[in-house]
């Protein structure tokens, strides 16, 4: 089985992302990553911003954009998407009067359901990525396995975070399983053993990787992205951190 491509949610350094585009991709390059999933474009367009990876040795892994974008404008997504060179459009959050009640979940599984299908359509993939509050259960279903079972594999996908699925009550390693076939990015998250449930740098938390790695290769993972929300220190050596452990404790 391949080995996932070990990439960086560049939302983890984007205050450094913002000052200095490429400057930041660089040193992401030099600290141990060989893609970056986007969270915008910063200054440049899709084309150069392809470019400046290319030049750099950086696969681009996927893009969060949110969901008002990809309603207002799919078509403009999916283009972008295309002038990246990259085959995973992402939603990355759910605003609060979209997830209220049961049907409410149901409802945004059809909206993406469609969307998915025109992305798929398109050569490209949607996913999901999850937070916490999709572990609340309308009856004996949690929102998240709502949202998927009113999808199909095939137009939507799971972006399976490891942090927020623990931070709600369930297990990473039992999830990973669950959407087997149906994760492409996994992202890589860990969980501080404080009583805030702070977010800390790969293998310096809770949870448990190598079980996490063993479902993830099963379950045909294609890409792990790490991310870091927030850092108690300087965000390029946290992310320089987890590099490190994934590439020595599981071999990437």
């Amino acid at each position: 089985m391949a080995m996932p491509v070990l990439g960086l949610q560049v939302y983890t350094v984007r205050q450094s992302l913002s000052a200095d585009f490429v400057g930041t991709l660089r040193r992401v390059k030099e600290i141990g990553y060989d893609a970056v999933e986007l969270c915008g474009t910063g200054p440049y367009g899709g084309a150069e911003v392809r470019e400046i990876c290319d030049d750099l040795g950086l696969r681009v892994a996927g893009m969060h954009i949110g969901l008002d974008a990809l309603e207002r404008d799919l078509p403009g997504c999916i283009e972008l998407a295309h002038e990246l060179g990259m085959g995973n459009l992402v939603c990355p959050y759910l605003p609060e009067d979209r997830r209220r009640a049961r049907e409410d979940w149901l409802r945004v599984a059809r909206d993406l359901d469609s969307m998915g299908r025109q992305c798929r359509k398109a050569g490209l993939r949607l996913s999901y990525h999850n937070h916490s509050f999709e572990f609340v259960r309308f009856g004996d279903r949690y929102a998240l396995d709502l949202l998927f079972e009113g999808s199909s594999p095939q137009n939507l996908l799971s972006e399976l975070d490891t942090y927020w699925v623990k931070h709600g009550g369930a297990d990473p390693v039992e999830y990973v399983r669950k959407y087997a076939g149906r994760i492409k990015i996994l992202h890589c998250k860990d969980m501080a053993p404080d009583r805030d449930r702070s977010f800390t740098e790969v293998g310096s938390g809770v949870l448990d990787w190598r079980a996490i790695h063993e479902a993830a290769l099963e379950a045909g993972v294609e890409w792990y992205c790490v991310e870091q929300d927030v850092c108690a220190g300087d965000p390029m050596e946290s992310a320089r951190i987890s590099a490190k452990f994934m590439r020595s404790e599981l071999g990437l």
